[in-house]
């Protein structure tokens, strides 16, 4: 019996799933980031080794028989040739696990929007720690807005928000700006607030010791921080970090929408998915473009992996397909 073989390779966690080509789920695995650009070769090929097999085990599975493989991955591998040298960490981690079936790579944000439809046509919004938006035509990605990574943009993700928050504190801290609850919160989120200690130079012993512990962090860490921004909505310090996301994350949706697509809204990541005045926001606005479409909320990419594997391979999703891999992935979990 042939199989593809899905990974969807996030920065975090990497999950690998075997699906028949009806679109049956047969195994499962998982393991720790595996984007190589986010995760380092070495640890990426780790990972996708990790979950490949665990998916591998569980399904019962001879490698021999995965007729391709598709892993949806953010960064620019996905732009590149499978075969070209710098993809070559992940046809070494998949020949490792006994698959030398050709493998194709896709955008994770198409495979989170695959994940929460079968259509063809429609739109994507992803704001976790980065934040980005597509548009989806004829099962492909069409435009993509965003994503430039925390340095050039990534417009109100986790960690934009996060940074926000941080220099609120610091100007709190530092008598430029008004005080906000939001500094003894993140004060004791880093464990620095326990007794006050007096001045041991021209700054505040406090803001000395949040300054050297943030630059100690890599800079997309800051998204850890996001959460205090929406933790207090009677602080208009805290509300201006929220009203200034939500109009970054509207205009990067609005940016993306094209008047021939409609189709469906998918939406994933925290800042989407636990925060309702975000999301909400995003939705408002995309509506108010003249879209008519269902929103749907996705936790990860899966099943969207899933999606693009099975097409990839010749099967036409369905929404009996599509129901079949996204119920038969949650009974493998």
């Amino acid at each position: 019996m042939s199989v593809v073989l899905a990974v969807d390779a996030g920065g975090t966690s990497t999950r690998a799933l075997v699906v028949d080509l009806s679109g049956r789920s047969l195994g499962y695995g998982r393991a720790g980031g595996g984007n190589p650009l986010s995760s380092g070769p070495a640890t990426a090929a780790e990972s996708l080794g990790t979950a490949v097999r665990g998916a591998i085990g569980q399904a019962g599975t001879d490698p021999s028989t995965i007729a391709s493989t598709t892993i949806a991955m953010a960064g620019a591998s996905t732009h590149l040739a499978a075969d070209d040298p710098r993809n070559r960490v992940i046809a070494d981690a998949l020949i490792g696990c006994g698959v030398d079936a050709a493998f194709g790579l896709r955008s994770d944000l198409l495979a989170m929007f695959c994940a929460g439809t079968p259509a063809l046509d429609g739109y994507a919004m992803v704001a976790g720690t980065g934040a980005a938006a597509v548009r989806v035509r004829a099962g492909e990605v069409e435009h993509v807005v965003d994503g430039m990574g925390w340095l050039l943009g990534d417009a109100g993700s986790g960690f934009w928000i996060g940074h926000a928050v941080t220099r609120a504190v610091v100007a709190d801290i530092d008598g430029r700006g008004p005080a906000t609850p939001m500094t003894p919160a993140l004060l004791e989120m880093l464990d620095l607030s326990s007794g006050a200690t007096p001045p041991s130079g021209p700054r505040p012993e406090a803001l000395h010791r949040l300054v050297e512990v943030l630059y100690e962090m890599r800079p997309v860490r800051l998204a850890q921080f996001a959460p205090l921004a929406f933790a207090y909505p009677a602080d208009p310090v805290a509300r201006g970090v929220v009203d200034a996301a939500t109009t970054a994350l509207t205009a990067t949706i609005n940016a993306a929408i094209d008047p021939d697509v409609d189709g469906p809204l998918v939406l994933g990541g925290s800042v989407l998915l636990r925060q309702e005045v975000a999301s909400s926001a995003v939705e408002r606005a995309w509506r108010t473009g003249g879209r008519t479409g269902p929103v749907r909320l996705v936790e990860e990419g899966t099943a969207g992996a899933a999606v693009l594997a099975l097409r990839d391979g010749g099967t036409t999703v369905d929404d009996e397909v599509f129901d079949r891999v996204a119920s038969s992935l949650a009974a493998l979990r």
